[in-house]
Order: C-alpha cells, then structure tokens, then sequence
C-alpha cells in the first residue's frame, strides 16, 4: 500500500511539478553525494523538495530524467519522458488497436524497486484516460474522467 501512494505521489508529481524547478539549498549532502554516484555525467540538475522526496531534473545523454530520493539518500525512482516508438511492442500494439479514437498526450516511463511501468495518457474528444502498463503487454485503466462539456 506504502508503494502504491508513493508511486501515485511520484505521478501526480510528474504531471504537475514542472514549474517549481530550481536551486534549492538545504539539499543534504547524502542526496547529493548518491545522486552524483548514481549518474556521474548528469547535466543541468535542478532539485525540487517535497514534504516525502527530493526530486532531481537532469540531463543524461541528451535525455531529460527525473530521480527521486528520500531524504536519506536513498535512489526511489527514476523516470523518463518518451515516445511511442520506445514502448515495449506489446504496449504499443494494444494502444494501436483498442485506443485508434485516442491521442497521446503524455507517455513516460518509471523504474522503480527493479520494475519498471509505463503511464501513458490518452485523449479523445470526451475522456482522458490514464492507464499503467501490466507487464509488457497490457494496460489497466489507472484513472478514467469524463471531459466537461462547455
């Protein structure tokens, strides 16, 4: 259950975080020291706080990364934009044939505790539908809402 709310913390994080970025002190020497050796050659790294995580924007390889670390120090998760063509063929196929009246309008990647899942939000002209990855080749509808009719 503790997973499960941090990993819905983490995403609604995600979504909704991108203008807090910045510099902030107070980071702990522990996140600091873990993070520079989880990802030596990061690039451009600014530090968000939460009130249950440290949240780290980087570049690695020309990709932008989100990491999240407790305050202790401790990797939690990782997370990454991507594009369709980077889905498991699995995933992918399913979106194809069963979502054809959706688009993509966010699609990313998160690993944590050795797994990693996929969230990818789907639109049409009268629902957004969040799903998460089962596996490598099925979805579950993690969140489905009805668009408001103006």
């Amino acid at each position: 259950m503790k997973n499960k709310i941090l990993l819905w913390t983490l995403v609604l994080m995600m979504s909704f975080s991108t203008g807090f970025a910045g510099t902030i002190t107070g980071i702990n020497e522990k996140i600091t020291e873990s993070f520079k050796k989880d990802f030596a050659t990061a690039e451009d790294v600014q530090w968000e706080k939460s009130s249950s995580f440290i949240k780290a924007t980087f570049k690695l390889s020309g990709q932008i990364m989100f990491a999240y670390y407790s305050e202790e120090g401790s990797l939690m998760a990782v997370s990454r934009n991507i594009t369709a063509t980077q889905l498991p063929i699995g995933l992918l196929n399913e979106v194809k044939k069963n979502y054809r009246e959706f688009w993509i309008s966010d699609l990313f990647e998160i690993a944590m505790n050795n797994e990693t899942a996929y969230y990818i939000t789907l639109q049409n002209g009268d629902y957004t539908l969040v799903m998460k990855s089962n596996g490598g080749s099925s979805w579950d509808v993690f969140k489905k809402e009805r668009k408001e009719v103006l």
